[in-house]
């Protein structure tokens, strides 16, 4: 059955199948019968745990990213545990992250039995404000804890501001660990993702931009002894032998069929990469007029995890509705500031963080994925155009009646200018 806006369009204007918001089935299409091939090797060889494929993707990863050091493990999140116990967080230290984002990013700090901090961030990029630096640290110091570090979030694939943030955190006596889960292949200023900070941590989970078929991640350091303490933890705090326990580690390896499938996923990234900077730059061209598109910092290059625009808060809700009935999916990312989730209630938030909190009644995701074809993406762009037009003309009270439910919506669609 043909998805249609409603609108009074040619026959163009309407695409016959489901719209997805992430598209894994084109992508393994394109490489299926090299990642068969992949998974045969591992099946033959029967490395399972720790193979060649995991060293050999290391390697790979390592001259890709320009990091010295790339220690693979099962998740980003276990990327991030990584760094922050090779940095000796624990009992009574603080670290400063934003106050919008995944769990995972002040998770693992909890998990240390260490404080986050929540910052406020940009209200264009999304990221970490650098100006929120000193007064998070001061915070910290007068509720008695030692502020000890930054994660900085690369949110939605646009790297933070790393030259301001490593500057304040220097002048606080902090480090810096990238929080890069989904910024694998942005650029800062002509470096790479994965040596932006002392430590820095991506996520390989499927739907990133360089995703595996399961669970799985990398941590990348230039320090040496870092290095050596992340692989030490990644095998449960092993020394020279086996059996030689030199530190309380994890079990946190990459599987070797998900190293094999990341290496062949990783021929085709660069094109990948490219085709998805070519649907943001579409997006971002026909929302110009509109003033909803992300802001895109110079000098830097997003990986494009998510397309996230911004539309008014009272009628957000509403066109989030109104695109569904369309047939174009869409995602909130996120729905609350963590300072709003019950298990981070009682950790400090020292500025209050007013954008943090209002980011999430006012962002809508959009499909994004380097498949996403220009007729698609011309009916998404089109049929929200039309919607951001119409509503001009209703009042604020009705905006929600206006847009709910499929049928209403197409009617009022057709009645568009």
């Amino acid at each position: 059955m043909a998805i249609c806006s409603g609108f009074d369009a040619a026959p163009d204007a309407c695409i016959s199948e489901a719209i997805p918001f992430i598209d894994l089935r084109s992508q393994q299409a394109c490489i299926r019968a090299a990642v068969d091939r992949a998974i045969a090797r591992v099946l033959d060889h029967g490395q399972y745990i720790m193979g060649p494929e995991v060293f050999e993707l290391e390697r790979q990863l390592t001259a890709f990213t320009g990091a010295k050091h790339v220690i693979t493990c099962s998740s980003g999140t276990d990327a991030l545990l990584l760094g922050l116990m090779a940095l000796g967080v624990g009992v009574g230290d603080a670290v400063l992250c934003p106050g919008f984002t995944y769990t995972a990013t002040p998770e693992t700090i909890v998990l240390l039995g260490a404080t986050p901090v929540f910052c406020d961030v940009d209200p264009r990029t999304f990221n970490l404000d650098p100006d929120r630096i000193a007064s998070g640290a001061a915070a910290a110091r007068a509720l008695g804890l030692r502020p000890v570090g930054v994660i900085a979030v690369d949110l939605f694939g646009q790297p933070a501001a790393y030259d301001r943030l490593n500057l304040e955190a220097e002048r606080e006596g902090l480090w810096v660990l990238a929080d890069a889960a989904q910024s694998f292949g942005a650029t800062y200023h002509e470096q790479r993702t994965g040596t932006l900070g002392r430590i820095s941590a991506t996520s390989f989970f499927p739907a990133k931009p360089l995703g595996c078929y399961g669970d799985g991640g990398a941590a990348f350091t230039d320090d040496d002894d870092l290095a050596e303490i992340m692989r030490s933890i990644r095998l449960h705090g092993r020394g020279k032998a086996k059996y030689d326990v030199v530190r309380t580690g994890i079990n946190g390896r990459l599987d070797t069929l998900q190293a094999a499938v990341l290496l062949e996923k990783l021929r085709i990234f660069p094109n990948e990469f490219v085709a998805r900077t070519q649907v943001a730059q579409r997006y971002t061209a026909a929302f110009a007029r509109a003033d909803i598109a992300p802001r895109q910092v110079p000098g830097t290059q997003s990986a494009w995890a998510q397309y996230t625009i911004l539309l008014p808060p009272d009628r957000r809700d509403a066109i989030k509705l109104a695109l569904n009935a369309a047939g174009i999916p869409t995602e909130i990312y996120y729905p609350r500031a963590l300072n709003e989730q019950v298990a981070y209630r009682s950790c400090p938030a020292p500025d209050g963080l007013p954008i943090a909190l209002s980011l999430p009644k006012s962002v809508l995701s959009l499909p994004m994925h380097p498949y996403l074809d220009a007729r698609t993406q011309a009916y998404i762009t089109q049929t929200l155009q039309r919607l951001l037009q119409f509503l001009k003309g209703v009042p604020l009270a009705h905006s929600g009646d206006a847009l709910d439910g499929g049928e209403q919506y197409c009617q009022i669609a057709r009645e568009a200018p």
